[in-house]
């Protein structure tokens, strides 16, 4: 049986090296090929801003999966792309709007498979698992899965702390809002 192949964006991160990624906000598998063979360690695929049904998704992790570029999929959270992700994956995941330690709690447990966390089993005879020829799939996923979570908030800036004890966590992608908010500003007519 075929083993997974590591996660080498999982183990630059762990130790600490830079990993330069690349944000796809299309929909399109030829735009996700051409990124993935620019050299990028990561490709981000928008499911959360980005019009990407679960066919655009599979379409697009095929289309990366030849290259060194390491896929992540930023779903909804409870939405279709979410639920249906997991049997895709070969890819990592992240989540937007992270902002209590209960729903950093909540998203470890959906991405884990059991005893671990909650996620259920058919992803061991679909794609992730080569079609069920990856025999030890479900223990080698729950180590090799990189799971960001997106702080965008200064609610999520106040609970890190109680956020970072989620071990499962590997990393946090800022993404603070940097514009004020359209009444904030203020026109001035020009004489």
């Amino acid at each position: 049986m075929n083993a997974i192949l590591s996660n080498p964006f999982k183990a630059g991160l762990s130790r600490g090296e830079t990993q330069i990624g690349l944000w796809l906000s299309s929909t399109s598998s030829y735009v996700a090929e051409i990124a993935a063979t620019a050299g990028y360690d990561w490709l981000l695929i928008d499911g959360e801003h980005a019009p990407n049904t679960i066919q655009d998704l599979y379409h697009q992790l095929q289309a990366i999966a030849p290259y060194a570029s390491q896929p992540v999929i930023r779903p909804v959270e409870g939405s279709e792309l979410d639920q249906a992700g997991a049997g895709y994956r070969r890819a990592d995941v992240t989540y937007p709007n992270g902002r209590y330690a209960e729903q950093a709690r909540d998203i470890v447990a959906a991405t884990r498979y059991p005893p671990v966390g909650t996620r259920g089993v058919g992803a061991g005879v679909a794609r992730a698992a080569r079609w069920g020829r990856v025999g030890n799939y479900m223990a080698q996923a729950n180590d090799e899965l990189c799971l960001l979570i997106q702080v965008e908030s200064k609610t999520a800036l106040d609970n890190l702390d109680e956020i970072s004890k989620w071990k499962a966590l590997t990393a946090y992608l800022l993404a603070l809002p940097i514009c004020p908010p359209p009444s904030a500003i203020r026109i001035r007519r020009s004489s």
